[in-house]
C-alpha cells in the first residue's frame, strides 16, 4: 500500500512538471506580447522597491513582486542616444553604430543606417505589431533612422532629443506627421506631452489586442526640465524641505529649444513627475488584464543611464543612484547600472531577485530566443531567458562588458566578472581606474597600483573591445 501510495505521488509530481513545462512552451510558442518601458534618466536608487524611500512606486513595486528584480543590470551607455542605439541593435558601444549624441539641426539626432537590424525589425519579421510611443533619438524626420524605417509601425512623440527636454513642447510626431499643440504655444501649458503620448500607446495596444504587439515606451520622464501637471505637484509641494529652486528660461530665442524652464519647486516636481510615471505602469498593467493578455505578455521596466543634474535636479537629495558612485555621463557604476524588473506570469517566478550581470545589449538576443530565432552571429548580446526562466545553470555569462562615451575627453570602461576597469580622459593620456565590485560596488578604492597584472589584462581587452567607426572615434 505505502509503495503504491509512493509511486502515486511520483506519477503526479512527473505529470505535474512535465504539465508546467508543457505550459511554459506553450506559452514562449504563442508569441508573447512585448512591453518594454524606458524611463528616462531614472537612477538606480529612484524606485522604492530599488531603496528610494522619499516617495513610493507603487505600481512598478507591484511588477517586482510579479516578477524579477535585477541588481546588475546596465544601460547601454550614460547617456542617451547610444545607450538606446545598443538596446535596439544589440551591440555594445564599441560596435553599435550611434555611440554618442551627435545633433543634426534643426531637428534631431545622427541616424542609425539602414543596414542596422534592430529589435522591431526582428518583431515585425515575426508577425508583430510595433510601435514607439515617447521619445526616439536615433534620426531625424524621414531619415534612414526615422523610427517608421527602423522597423516600427507605428510612432507617436518626440524624434529629437533637444526638444524632448520640454513637457511642454509646439510640437510631436504622429508617424511622419508633424503634430502643432495649439494649447502650447508661445508660453501656454495646455497640453502635457507624457499624457498624450500615453493615450496613444493604450489606444496601440485596444488597436492590437488581437495579434501579438511589440510596445516600445520610452518615456522622457524624468529627464532634464522638472515639470509636472498641477495635480501631481501638488501632492509634493511642502513636502520635500529644504526645497531647491531653479533658474532658467522662460521665454527668449531659446525658450523649448533646448533650455531648461524654471523650476521653484524642483524637489517636489521630481517626485512628481515619477508618480506619474507609475500610474503610467499602473494603467498599462491594468489595460493589459483588461484586455485578457496578462498570461501572454512580457513586461519590462528599466532607465535608459543614470540620474542628471541638469534643470534643477537633486540626485543626491533623492540618493538617486544609491551605493553607487556617478551620475549621467559617468561611466562609473552610477552612471550605467540601472533597475530592471521583468514580469511574465506563468514563467517567471514571482518576487524573485538575480545579480545575474546582464547589459542592455542582451535585449535583441532574449526576444530572440523567445521566439525561437537565431541571434546574428555579430551581436554582443547574450539571451538572459535562462535567468527569467529561473533556469540560472544553463545560463551563459558574458566574457566582459564594454561601453565608451565621447565627451568630457572620452571615457572607456570594462566589467570582467567582479573587475572593474574605467579610462578617464581617453583623448590624452589617460587615467585608470581599477575596481573590485564584490567587495567595493561604491567603487571608492582604486586599486590599478595594487593589482598592476590584473590592470593591465582589461588594458589590453579595452584596447580591442571596439572598432573604428566613421563618426564615432575619441
Amino acid at each position: 500500500m505505502i509503495v503504491n501510495f509512493f509511486l502515486f505521488s511520483t506519477i503526479l509530481m512527473l505529470g505535474l512538471s512535465s504539465c508546467q513545462e508543457h505550459k511554459k512552451t506553450e506559452l514562449i510558442n504563442s508569441k508573447p506580447n512585448i512591453i518594454y518601458i524606458l524611463a528616462d534618466d531614472l537612477g538606480y536608487g529612484d524606485l522604492s522597491c530599488y531603496g528610494q524611500t522619499k516617495f513610493s512606486t507603487p505600481n512598478i513595486d507591484a511588477l517586482a513582486k510579479e516578477g524579477i528584480l535585477f541588481t546588475q543590470h546596465y544601460a547601454g551607455s550614460s547617456v542617451c542616444a547610444p545607450s538606446r542605439s545598443s538596446l535596439l541593435t544589440g551591440l555594445h558601444t564599441g560596435h553599435t553604430p550611434v555611440r554618442g549624441n551627435k545633433e543634426v539641426r534643426p531637428e534631431g539626432q545622427w541616424p542609425l543606417p539602414d543596414s542596422s537590424y534592430t529589435i522591431a525589425e526582428l518583431l515585425k519579421d515575426n508577425g508583430y505589431a510595433t510601435g514607439a510611443f515617447g521619445k526616439w533619438g536615433l534620426g531625424y524626420p524621414n531619415s534612414e533612422g526615422d523610427p517608421l524605417n527602423q522597423g516600427f509601425d507605428t510612432f507617436y512623440g518626440y524624434n529629437c532629443q533637444r526638444l524632448g527636454h520640454h513637457y511642454y513642447p509646439y510640437h510631436l510626431w504622429d508617424n511622419d506627421k508633424k503634430v502643432f499643440l495649439k494649447d502650447n504655444m508661445g508660453t501656454k501649458k495646455g497640453q502635457y506631452a507624457p499624457s498624450l503620448i500615453h493615450k496613444k500607446a493604450l489606444e496601440f495596444m485596444d488597436k492590437n489586442k488581437d495579434k501579438p504587439f511589440f510596445l516600445y515606451y520610452p518615456s522622457i520622464i524624468p529627464h532634464a526640465e522638472l515639470a509636472a501637471p498641477k495635480a501631481y505637484l501638488e501632492k509634493f509641494i511642502g513636502t520635500l524641505e529644504p526645497e531647491k529652486a531653479f533658474k532658467g528660461t522662460d521665454e527668449g530665442e531659446h525658450y523649448r529649444d533646448g533650455k531648461y524652464e524654471s523650476q521653484p519647486y524642483s524637489h517636489a516636481a521630481f517626485a512628481a513627475m515619477i508618480t506619474l510615471l507609475d500610474d503610467q505602469v499602473g494603467e498599462i498593467l491594468q489595460k493589459v488584464k483588461d484586455l485578457g493578455l496578462e498570461k501572454n505578455t512580457i513586461f519590462i521596466f528599466t532607465s535608459d543611464n543614470g540620474p542628471h543634474q541638469e534643470g534643477g535636479a537633486d540626485p543626491d537629495y533623492f540618493n538617486s543612484n544609491g551605493i553607487l558612485r556617478g551620475y549621467k555621463r559617468d561611466l562609473f557604476e552610477g552612471g550605467i547600472r540601472v533597475p530592471m524588473i521583468v514580469k511574465w506570469k506563468g514563467n517567471i517566478a514571482e518576487g524573485s531577485t538575480s545579480n545575474h550581470i546582464s547589459a542592455f545589449w542582451d535585449v535583441l538576443p532574449t526576444f530572440s530566443e523567445i521566439l525561437k530565432k537565431e541571434s546574428k552571429s555579430n551581436l554582443d548580446g547574450i539571451s538572459f531567458l535562462p535567468t527569467l526562466l529561473g533556469e540560472s545553470t544553463i545560463q551563459k555569462q558574458h566574457d566582459y562588458l564594454y561601453w565608451e562615451f565621447h565627451e568630457l575627453g572620452g571615457r572607456q570602461a570594462i566589467r570582467k566578472e567582479h573587475w572593474k576597469l574605467v579610462k578617464y580622459h581617453v583623448k590624452k593620456a589617460g587615467t585608470y581606474y581599477l575596481f573590485n565590485l564584490d567587495s567595493d560596488p561604491s567603487e571608492t578604492k582604486n586599486l590599478a597600483d595594487e593589482f598592476p597584472k590584473k590592470t593591465n589584462e582589461l588594458i589590453k581587452i579595452v584596447e580591442n573591445a571596439r572598432t573604428k567607426s566613421e563618426y564615432f572615434n575619441f
